[in-house]
């Protein structure tokens, strides 16, 4: 009776604490030793929560990886990655094997984080996603991770993954169920569409600006779904 009341117990506590279930490793854990001091007092610096629930956007040209912090009722820009490497310039991935770096939007959950991976730590950003899976695109294992090295992931330097990977972690570790990942060719202002008005990709493209004009306008990830063959956006709330 003790012996089975013990593990009642066990399981009760893991009920009610999901973040045990995360999973994790060694060297998770020595990038969190390392990172979340400076991660927490960069926070508090800048008036966020270190319970963090996070919005993540990616820009190719820019090479630039940006972490948004809920405050509020609205997210507010936190930092920025430089993104190490990426494969196959602009223009999404549509098969396995054309060593094409993705671009849409993606949803991250925590059996998607890799504390074991071989470039690191890395998160899978959920390619494909619903649209692509209907437009029968092909591929999978496509990651954010470190070793700066990429034939069609996100590569980041450790340093950079370790910071990027612990925010994740205490995230889903605050509650948080799910983060929206954006991935973008560009800054899709207007001056930038003008630019690439001509590219084969141009077409895709003008599919993803309304997601990141609503994102833009208000600060709050927007809910995406399908309609057919393509996104459809409204405005989230918090």
């Amino acid at each position: 009776m003790p012996k089975f009341f013990t593990l009642l117990t066990i399981l009760s506590l893991l009920a009610i604490h999901p973040k045990n279930s995360l999973p994790d490793s060694d060297r998770a854990r020595a990038a969190r030793k390392t990172a979340w001091p400076k991660l927490q007092n960069e926070l508090k610096d800048k008036g966020l929560t270190t319970k963090p629930q996070v919005y993540i956007r990616l820009f190719k040209e820019d090479g630039t990886l940006e972490i948004w912090v809920k405050a509020g009722q609205q997210y507010r820009f936190f930092k920025s990655y430089n993104i190490c490497a990426f494969s196959g310039g602009l223009g999404t991935k549509i098969k396995a094997g054309d060593y094409k770096s993705p671009e849409g939007f993606y949803t991250v959950g925590p059996n998607q984080l890799n504390p074991n991976s071989s470039y690191h730590l890395s998160i899978n950003v959920g390619y494909p996603n619903k649209l692509e899976t209907l437009k029968g695109y092909t591929g999978d294992q496509i990651m954010i991770h470190g070793i700066c090295a990429s034939n069609g992931c996100y590569a980041m330097t450790n340093d950079g993954i370790d910071d990027i990977y612990t925010i994740f972690y205490k995230a889903f570790e605050a509650g948080q169920q799910k983060i929206d990942v954006a991935i973008f060719p560009f800054r899709m202002d207007d001056q930038h569409m003008k630019t690439y008005k001509t590219n084969p990709s141009f077409s895709f493209w003008k599919t993803l600006k309304p997601g990141y004009d609503l994102f833009e306008r208000n600060h709050v990830p927007p809910i995406v779904s399908v309609q057919g063959l393509s996104y459809s956006f409204k405005a989230g709330k918090v």
